[in-house]
């Protein structure tokens, strides 16, 4: 293995000095001799973007940190893709874009420095000319690997994979202030054949959010084979979360052997009208959730974002079936405990003209908060804040609920609005403080009034 430590290529450790263009000095000599580990050696090394190449392994020694600048003028504009749409943004910390074999490892630690990124973001936006810079981002890339490495302070989301191929993401540890904005995990977008685990996650938005594109990206592709495994996630606006970007499709995901705790949701999935593609084959399951304001979402009324507050996002009567209505369908969640729930035990909302479809949950064991805090279980106009309700379900079709436990909820335990084929097999309610109903079922008008 040929090693390019880059104290030889001039950086200056724990200097303010930037050690930039050392970095790429060893990268380009590594790139030369057909590929090599650029190594970073223990310190604290400043620097700007980092721009890699193919068949070049960095590694973080450890005691070594990147830190990196949080001055615009040290991150070229390059084109790629943000919130799901090609346009000029400045490159990420860490960037690569048409590489092929490309690793970075080792214990040491990425540091985003995303205090004066995150201070624009809220209160000098005009600042801003380009997006902020994520912390690692790879575009068009073939056989990536990332493991082993602290990330910290991310500028935006932290890990953020593009129409890339063979993605390996292992044992990395991510943490970004719970307040900080759009501070996302890890977020595949676009992509196939991806395997993260063993990550501890701790965010200002969502864990991981898995991503394809939005009605506005000109080329659409799936994000697909994607498995999940092994890990512990806190805070953040949820735990494993598909969509809202979606319309290039979004389908075999396997989540398993995870803990979610204070998210404030769990397994989240959310698009709207205009997005199109299909969400489908997800399989969760062996999932423990503590404190969450509820641990089951699917919702196709999502109205964060551009155009989120149009009628036809909003209204609740039926619209013509198209390329622009997506779809969720094939949606299978199995041995999971939820344990102080805040709004509700589950929301799942289709479409007026497309139901939510082929959704089943098995071994389902989720109890409710003593003094639950009233929230509102998923971004959906006309929803208010709830607390201590069961599953809340609207415009579904066979949906099947085997041996599913609710405790110290309020009201029925199913609520089913406008739901077809909804079966119940070996159900219980535990704990209530007055005789429930089990299932209450129920056919609603839409209305002609906007809610918003």
């Amino acid at each position: 293995m040929t090693i390019y430590n880059i104290d030889n290529y001039g950086a200056r450790k724990n200097s303010s000095e930037l050690s930039t263009k050392a970095i790429a000095a060893a990268i380009a000599a590594a790139e030369a001799a057909g590929g090599g580990t650029v190594v970073i050696p223990a310190g604290t090394y400043a620097t700007g973007a980092v721009i890699l190449r193919s068949n070049i392994h960095l590694y973080l020694s450890p005691g070594a940190e990147l830190s990196f600048s949080d001055k615009p003028e040290d991150y070229p504009v390059v084109t790629s893709r943000w919130e799901g749409v090609k346009r000029k943004v400045h490159a990420s910390c860490i960037y690569g874009e048409q590489l092929e074999n490309v690793m970075i490892s080792g214990t040491g630690r990425i540091e985003g420095n995303g205090a004066e990124w995150w201070d624009k973001q809220r209160n000098r936006p005009e600042e801003l000319t380009y997006p902020r810079p994520k912390l690692i981002s790879f575009d068009s890339c073939h056989r990536v690997t990332i493991k082993d490495v602290q990330l910290i302070n991310s500028p935006s989301w932290t890990v953020n994979p593009i129409l890339c191929h063979d993605v390996t993401i292992d044992n990395l540890s991510i943490l970004n202030p719970a307040d900080s904005p759009n501070t996302d995990g890890i977020n595949p977008e676009s992509c196939s054949n991806v395997r993260i685990s063993n990550c501890h996650i701790d965010v200002g938005d969502d864990c991981i959010a898995i991503k394809a594109g939005t009605e506005d990206t000109a080329d659409r592709f799936p994000c697909e084979n994607i498995t999940i495994t092994n890990c512990t996630m806190v805070h953040g606006h949820g735990a494993v979360v598909i969509g809202s970007e979606m319309s290039g499709d979004v389908r075999n995901v396997v989540i398993t052997n995870c803990v979610f705790k204070h998210t404030d949701r769990g397994i989240r999935l959310k698009s709207r009208r205009g997005r199109g593609g299909t969400v489908e084959d997800i399989r969760v399951s062996n999932i423990v959730m503590e404190d969450v304001i509820c641990p089951f979402i699917l919702n196709l009324y999502y109205f964060c974002g551009p155009r989120g507050t149009d009628k036809y996002v909003w209204d609740k009567n039926p619209y013509p079936v198209t390329m622009e209505t997506p779809r969720f369908r094939r949606i299978h969640f199995s041995g999971i405990t939820a344990r102080n729930v805040h709004a509700a035990a589950g929301f799942i909302y289709g479409l007026a003209e497309q139901y939510v479809s082929e959704i089943t949950f098995d071994q389902i064991d989720i109890s409710m908060a003593e003094n639950a805090a009233p929230a509102v279980p998923a971004m959906m106009a006309g929803v208010e804040e709830m607390n201590n309700r069961g599953f809340f379900l609207g415009n579904v079709r066979d949906v099947r609920f085997r041996h599913v436990t609710i405790e110290n909820h309020q009201g029925p335990a199913f609520y089913v609005e406008n739901g077809e084929a909804v079966k119940l097999e070996g159900c219980e309610s535990r704990n209530v403080g007055r005789t429930e109903e089990l299932i209450q079922e129920v056919t609603v008008l839409p209305s002609q009034e906007n809610p918003v």
